[in-house]
């Protein structure tokens, strides 16, 4: 089982095969345009620009379920995403990561990247670091900054 066997839809309404990043080393956040963890989207940026020709992959799932820190639409969204952070790196449709309703993609990540305490996703800009066989490696803290990251990124691109 890996994360190759999910789809999702693109910001744009398009579904997408996330098996089109196999052999990929990826980064998957659950994102909010309203949280104070939303100045990590540069940061993300600056790591898929850094990587991304090495074959480094953020995918970027807006999320509301937290504080209702993303409420506008998917377009609303990616304006301010690529407006106030410069974000380029692929973008999906808003998402549940928690609940009934969850993603399949994010109950599968939960349950294979389990956090301190459950496997249930606390927050905004939980971070999951997949291998290029489509694998969790590592679940990161909302907290965790992506330029924290940066090393065990690098050791799987190796």
């Amino acid at each position: 089982m890996s994360i190759y066997k999910f789809s999702a839809k693109t910001i744009d309404g398009e579904v997408k095969s996330l098996q089109d990043y196999q052999n990929k080393v990826v980064l998957i956040v659950n994102t909010a345009s309203e949280c104070g963890f939303t100045p990590q989207l540069k940061s993300l940026q600056r790591l898929y620009e850094k990587y991304e020709s090495s074959g480094f992959e953020v995918l970027g799932f807006p999320c509301n379920q937290f504080g209702n820190q993303d409420p506008g639409t998917n377009n609303e969204i990616s304006s301010f995403c690529q407006k106030n952070f410069g974000v380029s790196f692929p973008m999906f449709s808003k998402v549940n990561v928690n609940g009934e309703n969850a993603h399949p993609l994010f109950q599968y990540l939960a349950q294979e990247g389990k956090g301190l305490f459950s496997d249930k996703i606390k927050w905004n800009f939980t971070k999951f670091l997949i291998n290029q066989d489509g694998n969790v490696i590592k679940r990161y803290a909302p907290q965790t900054k992506p330029q924290n990251i940066e090393n065990d990124i690098k050791k799987l691109l190796e």
